[in-house]
């Protein structure tokens, strides 16, 4: 299995620290190299959140450089674009088209950029993108967007899709898990 490199982006409060989990443990469950690592600021404030989640025959480190993401999975159009620099050639984006406002934008220092998407498409990026908010709330609970987006995710990995499911079932609470299920079903469908 050749190496893969995926870094989750978005901000305190989104569950990108549970999409990591779920991301290593469906690639250790094909008994792969795996390594993790979290680096967030003012996560429980809002601020943002970068994981790395790197697989394969054989990982020497969990940190992943500029130019060298296979895939982005981006939790908020804003925190997609920042991150923009670590995509690889030929790499892809996951985006949900949720905003999220920074602390500048609060403040009326700053406005949004409305045209995020446009920009990135414009200069070549490959980005799917969808409303994983919406996709949630019709699984039945807003908390279910990062397993969402992990569906939405799972047909641009070498991953088969009955593996990430084992994943879900495996990271998320017994009590969730039937929304859960769903959520990522919603996602995979809604896949290009």
């Amino acid at each position: 299995m050749k190496n893969m490199n995926i870094m989750i982006v978005g901000v305190g409060g989104q569950g990108t620290l549970l999409a990591s989990r779920i991301i290593g443990a469906a690639a250790i469950n094909l008994g792969v190299d795996v390594k993790l690592s979290e680096v967030h600021g003012m996560s429980q404030r809002g601020g943002s959140v970068v994981t790395y989640v790197r697989y394969g025959e054989k990982v020497a480190s969990p940190i992943i450089g500029e130019g060298e993401a296979d895939l982005i999975l981006a939790f908020e159009k804003l925190e997609a674009y920042r991150y923009l620099p670590y995509l690889k050639q030929g790499g892809k984006y996951i985006i949900n088209t949720q905003e999220t406002d920074p602390m500048p934008v609060i403040t009326g220092a700053a406005e949004y950029p409305s045209d995020i998407l446009e920009k990135m498409e414009k200069m070549g990026v490959s980005i799917t993108a969808c409303d994983a908010l919406a996709l949630a709330k019709e699984a039945g609970n807003i908390k279910a967007t990062n397993v969402v987006l992990i569906g939405v995710m799972a047909k641009h990995t070498n991953i088969s899709k009955e593996e990430w499911e084992k994943a879900v079932e495996q990271t998320v609470p017994a009590k969730l898990l039937e929304v859960n299920r769903k959520a990522f079903q919603l996602g995979y469908d809604a896949a290009e």
